[in-house]
């Protein structure tokens, strides 16, 4: 079932129409900042196994968390000071971040690790829907293994049937969020996507200058360094 609804300014009873879904054990799709996601209650869950079959995925596929801000994180994750500095900066947008998994997250959706993929997307209808819960919905990319993203809410109603409702907010992008890990020093990228991952790329070492002069063979070269 589709419900349009206004991409900057959602209208508050379609949000909570939304909200009342996943209350009741639903699974919804919904617009990210990235691609149109599948998600549920994370703290039912009957919900989350209806997610895993809906979508036909493994159980052991991970999923991701949905916060409505940076507030939430402290509760399902651990964040040291360090690491929430790298939050802060990149948050709201389209990263997921590894983190440890505190005692609030339900062993269900944590890794053998026990890590969580913590996300806060930049995007009003999401953001709205998550307030109002007043919890994360665990959420999934809206595509079938192998295949690309959904980006028209019409395809992902029929290609996924049991969801409670599509929040139609639009066509959706195709390329997927960046997943970093930050349980690692350096963090580290698992997955390149939407967002610039730059200040974890090692620049690459400048090319010999052309002026430079071969060493006198009168002195010794330098053994400072090789």
């Amino acid at each position: 079932m589709l419900l349009p609804i206004q991409t900057e300014h959602p209208e508050p009873r379609k949000v909570r129409r939304a909200v009342d879904a996943l209350e009741a054990g639903e699974v919804i799709g919904y617009p990210t900042d990235t691609v149109y996601g599948l998600g549920c209650d994370l703290m039912n869950k009957k919900a989350i196994e209806r997610l895993y079959m809906i979508k036909r995925m493994d159980r052991s596929q991970p999923l991701a968390f949905i916060c409505p801000d940076l507030s939430d994180i402290a509760r399902y994750a651990i964040v040291e000071k360090s690491v929430y500095r790298v939050l802060r900066h990149y948050l709201p947008g389209p990263y997921c971040f590894i983190l440890e998994a505190t005692r609030d997250v339900p062993k269900l959706v944590q890794t053998r690790r026990k890590t969580v993929g913590i996300r806060v997307p930049k995007h009003a209808i999401i953001q709205a829907v998550v307030r109002e819960l007043g919890r994360p919905v665990i959420s999934t990319t809206a595509q079938r293994h192998g295949e690309d993203p959904h980006v028209d809410p019409d395809e992902i109603d029929d290609a996924f049937p049991g969801l409670g409702l599509v929040l139609d907010g639009g066509a959706g992008g195709r390329i997927p969020t960046t997943i970093i890990d930050a349980t690692t020093s350096p963090p580290r990228v698992v997955r390149e996507g939407a967002g610039p991952i730059d200040d974890y790329v090692e620049p690459p070492p400048p090319p010999p200058s052309s002026l430079s002069m071969p060493p006198s063979r009168s002195m010794p070269p330098s053994r400072r360094g090789w």
